[in-house]
């Protein structure tokens, strides 16, 4: 199976290839110096030269509070790429999974959303995520949107590697405690969406590492971990005024993973000790 990721040099794009790869797949890693997939002219002529038999579409304008001042941009990749992407996966009949995200739900409640739930993004980036899901079910039949949130993975910044970063020079953090989420490791991740994309059990899927808790517990665990002494308070949202606001509940059932016998992703907790190990590791 050939398939073609776009994202290579974000996250999620490296460990969907790598793990391609591991399995013994013909994957074809871009990223944006490779194609730019606002340009559909472009997206044609490399697609239909690559021929890949899936799209796993991982590549996405995902600087949230940026997005609200540089729309135009944010649209143009996560909206027109995403078409782009879609109309020549069609012409080509390869399948194809868009990667989404828990943004584009209001953030309201406290009980877990699930993939048949109303979206209303709150801010301009899911939004445009949202446009993106839309365009995919309307231009493709086989396909596949996955929502993910709270991502980290050994390839880019994260909120882990801020953390650690943070502690070398503080003893006291003090961590948003008031907006709650799962935690994404690429790396389980990326094997779940390599099972998905063999299938053809299509739709909306929620995927996350298992379990709940805010930004503030995630660092108390990431510190807990790594055995650091570093004091976590826990503060409210409005205390850390950000350009655009976040969802305060980021919750998401994982129920249709299972019912479509698909293998839920470990705790988070336990994605958080894999990927302390692997940090360890890259540094050696």
């Amino acid at each position: 199976m050939k398939i073609l990721v776009t994202g290579y040099t974000g996250q999620l794009g490296y460990d969907v290839v790598n793990q391609g790869l591991e399995l013994g797949l013909n994957m074809v890693g871009i990223g944006s110096k490779d194609l730019d997939i606002t340009s559909k002219e472009a997206v044609s002529q490399y697609v239909k030269d690559v021929e890949p038999d899936a799209i796993i579409h991982c590549a996405a304008f995902t600087a949230v509070d940026k997005a609200e001042d540089d729309k135009d941009t944010c649209r143009d990749v996560n909206v027109n790429g995403t078409k782009n992407l879609a109309e020549v996966a069609k012409e080509i009949n390869a399948k194809f999974m868009f990667i989404s995200t828990d943004y584009v739900f209001s953030g309201e409640g406290h009980l877990p959303f699930k993939e048949t739930d109303e979206p209303n993004p709150i801010g301009y980036y899911g939004r445009t995520k949202l446009e993106g899901e839309e365009a995919v079910k309307q231009l493709l039949d086989n396909w596949f949107i996955i929502r993910i949130s709270w991502v980290f993975g050994i390839n880019g910044n994260n909120f882990i590697k801020t953390m650690l970063r943070l502690a070398e020079t503080r003893d006291e953090l003090n961590v948003v405690g008031d907006q709650f989420g799962s935690p994404t490791y690429t790396q389980d991740l990326a094997r779940l969406l390599i099972d998905m994309i063999k299938t053809d059990k299509y739709g909306i899927y929620h995927a996350s590492n298992d379990g709940f808790c805010s930004w503030a517990d995630f660092a108390q665990e990431i510190f807990k971990q790594a055995n650091i002494q570093v004091k976590v308070n826990s503060i409210s949202t409005e205390e850390y005024p950000t350009r655009a606001v976040r969802p305060k509940n980021s919750r998401m059932s994982k129920q249709k993973l299972v019912d479509n016998g698909f293998n839920p992703l470990p705790s988070w907790q336990d994605a958080v000790e894999k990927y302390l190990i692997q940090l360890t590791h890259e540094v050696k």
